[in-house]
């Protein structure tokens, strides 16, 4: 027990004292033996820091007292890591080989050694508050900035011993802890803390002239918490435990408050001329003071000091009222079971030390996390998705709910539509933009003029290639027509079969292309008004208004309007409300992780996750609120547009708007199907195209060939007609022509021969082609009920195709040279 030299004597506890014990050894072995070496190695910073608070612990305390609370906060830190991690008992599974020693604080003779977290934990929170209550009573009292300190230690060292009296004492007990860790303890010396942190109060609105009516509240207050302290120190355990000189102490300090309060009162009662009631009030408190100071023994002499003082003051105010009331008032003096209680006024309140020792910030151990642990946390974590789950459900059904209402409504849509801002459907939207972008029905007369070029350029490729044939059939028929049976090779019609079949079923192709082009060029021109509303920019021009009434016979038109946005608005920002909570949920989802809390938590489960449960109660609330603000809003919104659709007839605008969507989606339609036919013929004609000129190049290929084995058929029938002459005129019997003969026939011969200059390099050889297939047509153009009426011939024109292997081909050799005949012109 410690005393303040000081107007009132308080008092402080002193620490409960323990023996050393090492913390490092047994909970490395438990962790490598329950968990893993490599978590023991992990883990063993944690260790050597928890066995270095320990041993600081141990030691005296140090000349700072603020060091030394640090310390136990830091270290009832520590602990509260391991408790949910380690489990300590005698069992051979658990931490066996620790046990804690402490002294109790108020007999020092007696201990409990215990292999128990919970005794360690409760000795530090006594010690804790017996630190606070050092603090408290080392503060200058005569200052206002130590009566502060010393008001707000007293404060403190009461949360210290209410969180011992909650979260330590009951298992400290249940496991053998002396009494002064016990519940009822606890609960003396929170309320002696708060009675001297109260009496701290009240030297402060003395000190600061406060009315006596105030002044006699604290002090009343002050009494109170003496009071309940006194009587928890005369019950069991406590009446056997406490030296006599604390209860005397509590007892003089109970009766000192209440002769103050009834003083302080009295002075009250004497401003406002009530002589009788004041001289009652000082009567019972000089009573209460006598009979506390005949029990009181050992107490300090300064508190009987000051006892007396304040019954001297006492004294001498009741002479003077009994004097007046004699002389003066006259007044009967009530008898004391008459009399009201005291008023009280509660300044000084346990400082909570919830969040000060909260371990759940502590990264002690964080990778040992027991199985227990895991399911409880995924047993919580349902919880939350459920609850998450079942509120983001509301709140989409509650935008569900909205949507639908205004599209059956036509809302924003009427509005918008008055105010001149018309829209199509979004998909209709995304259709027309992109037939504006491909060129519109403008467009189409382009696209159709190329149809048509490239059919022309088709049918020059196909002229030129009949009339490169032509030519050379001509030129064969006329050698053989001068020759007769000298000249020798085939004859053109039989070599160019297939290149002929080829070239006429380009031909049919082209013709029923052409047919399928005319059909294009027709259904444009007769579809044009259906497709010339995709031309219209904006498309929203092309879509009906709606109009104002042409007569009102209220003129409230803006007022309903007015109304019906108004509703809009209100019903926007619920939606953005929504959005919002939406949001928040999960970000309270993601950032909700409880798990150190768990390792930390020394008490129920299920209570931790109620109150961690319960932090989501608001935002549930405001959900509530949300839907059924709401509900409200949307019955406003349907009545105002009911007025607003009788005022504007809104259901023929519906109509009319209707109608435009179907015009548009039909222009729409007619105008992908004509396109798609132009596409189609543009492919077929790119295609066509290539076929041909593969063809071209083939008979110009042939025309070369044949050109040279006619400039070698016509030398080989000169040499033959040479060699009659000589036969015929010489000296072995051959006659053989005159030079100028001989320079004539190879003169009509080489007249007659095409005039094709030979290429520098050995011409190819004219491969035989392969007959083919002829080119397809392409698709005609669908009639308006959405069938094509007919099908250009599907077939793809032939390229150029591989040639055959070589004994495939068709060779043309020189013919061989005749003898000459005697006789032969």
């Amino acid at each position: 027990m410690s005393y303040a030299a000081a107007v009132n004597v308080m008092l402080a506890v002193h620490e409960k004292k323990t023996t050393a014990v090492d913390l490092y050894r047994p909970l490395r072995n438990y962790i490598a033996y329950t968990f893993s070496e490599h978590d023991a190695q992990v883990a063993d910073d944690d260790l050597q820091t928890i066995r270095q608070l320990r041993l600081n612990l141990e030691k005296p305390s140090p000349s700072s007292l603020d060091l030394r609370r640090d310390l136990l906060i830091s270290y009832f830190r520590a602990i509260a890591a391991v408790e949910p991690r380690f489990p300590i008992s005698p069992d051979r599974s658990h931490v066996h080989s620790l046990t804690f020693t402490w002294f109790d604080a108020f007999r020092s003779n007696k201990k409990a050694a215990l292999p128990s977290i919970h005794l360690e934990k409760a000795a530090v929170l006594f010690n804790l508050g017996a630190v606070y209550s050092q603090i408290a009573l080392a503060a200058d009292p005569t200052s206002a900035a130590g009566l502060k300190q010393a008001c707000n230690g007293f404060q403190s060292a009461a949360g210290a011993f209410a969180f011992l009296k909650d979260h330590a004492a009951p298992k400290a007990v249940a496991a053998g802890a002396t009494v002064d860790l016990s519940v009822e303890c606890a609960v003396m010396l929170e309320k002696l803390m708060l009675a001297q942190s109260q009496e701290c109060f009240f030297e402060k609105v003395i000190g600061d002239a406060k009315p006596p009516g105030l002044c006699s509240k604290v002090a009343r207050q002050v009494g109170v918490y003496y009071e309940e302290a006194y009587a928890a120190l005369n019950a069991s355990p406590l009446n056997q435990h406490f030296d006599r000189t604390w209860i005397s102490h509590v007892q003089l300090k109970a009766a000192q408050f209440y002769a103050e309060a009834c003083y302080r009162y009295s002075l009250e009662l004497h401003e406002k001329e009530e002589i009788a009631e004041e001289i009652a009030r000082l009567r019972i408190g000089i009573s209460a003071l006598v009979d506390a100071k005949k029990s009181a023994k050992g107490v300090a002499q300064p508190l009987l000091d000051a006892a007396n003082k304040l019954e001297t003051n006492m004294n001498h105010n009741l002479e003077r009222s009994v004097k007046e009331n004699d002389r003066v008032y006259l007044m009967r003096i009530p008898a004391a079971s008459s009399l009201a209680a005291l008023p009280a006024a509660s300044l000084a309140k346990p400082i909570p030390l919830g969040e000060v020792l909260n371990a759940s910030k502590e990264k002690f151990f964080s990778n040992l996390v027991p199985d227990s642990s895991t399911k409880a946390l995924s047993k919580y974590t349902d919880m939350v998705d459920n609850i998450i789950r079942t509120q983001l459900e509301k709140l989409q059904q509650g935008s569900e709910i909205t949507r639908v209402k205004l599209k059956e409504m036509d809302l924003p849509d009427s509005i918008l539509a008055l105010e001149g801002n018309l829209s199509l459907p979004l998909d209709l939207t995304e259709d027309v933009e992109a037939v504006q972008i491909s060129g519109g029905p403008s467009g189409l007369e382009t696209e159709i003029q190329q149809l048509r070029d490239l059919r022309r350029v088709n049918q020059e490729l196909l002229v030129q290639a009949e009339e490169l044939l032509q030519k050379e059939a001509n030129a064969d028929a006329q050698f053989r027509n001068q020759f007769g049976t000298r000249w020798t090779r085939p004859q053109s019609s039989t070599l160019t079969k297939n290149l002929q079949d080829r070239l006429n079923r380009f031909a049919a192709n082209l013709k029923q292309a052409a047919d399928s082009d005319s059909r294009i060029d027709r259904e444009v021109r007769g579809n044009g008004e259906l497709m010339a509303i995709l031309d219209s920019r904006p498309i929203e021009s092309a879509l009906p208004s709606l109009a104002r009434p042409i007569m009102s016979l209220d003129g409230n038109e803006d007022a309903i309007v007015g109304a019906l946005k108004q509703s809009l608005r209100q019903l926007e920002n619920l939606g953005e409300q929504r959005a919002g909570l939406e949001d928040m949920l999960k970000e309270m989802k993601r950032k909700d992780d409880i798990l150190p809390k768990l390792m930390a938590s020394t008490g129920s489960q299920e209570d931790l996750f109620k109150k961690e449960i319960a932090k989501y109660d608001q935002i549930c609330e405001e959900i509530a609120q949300n839907i059924e603000a709401q509900e409200q809003v949307l019955l406003q919104l349907q009545s105002k547009n009911d007025d607003f659709a009788a005022m504007f007839n809104l259901e023929d605008f519906k109509v009319a708007r209707e109608k435009s969507y179907k015009q548009i989606a039909a222009a729409v339609a007619k105008y992908r199907e004509i396109k798609e036919n132009i596409n189609e013929g543009l492919k077929f004609y790119v295609t066509l195209q290539d076929a041909l000129t593969n063809v071209k190049q083939q008979c110009s290929d042939f025309i070369m060939t044949r050109s040279i084995q006619c400039r070698e058929l016509i030398e080989d029938v000169q040499r033959q007609i040479a060699g009659l002459n000589f036969a015929t005129d010489g000296k072995t019997g051959y006659n053989y022509p005159s030079g100028g003969q001989l320079n004539h026939s190879r003169t009509d011969a080489q007249q007659a021969e095409p005039q094709t200059t030979p290429p520098p390099h050995p011409p190819p050889t004219y491969q035989h082609i392969p007959a083919e297939q002829p080119g397809p047509g392409y698709l005609q153009p669908y009639p308006s009920t959405g069938q094509p009426d007919h099908q250009r011939n599907t077939q793809q024109p032939e390229p150029q195709s591989t040639p055959p292997p070589p004994h495939h081909q068709p060779s043309y050799h020189r013919l061989p040279a005749e003898q000459p005949r005697p006789g032969y012109l």
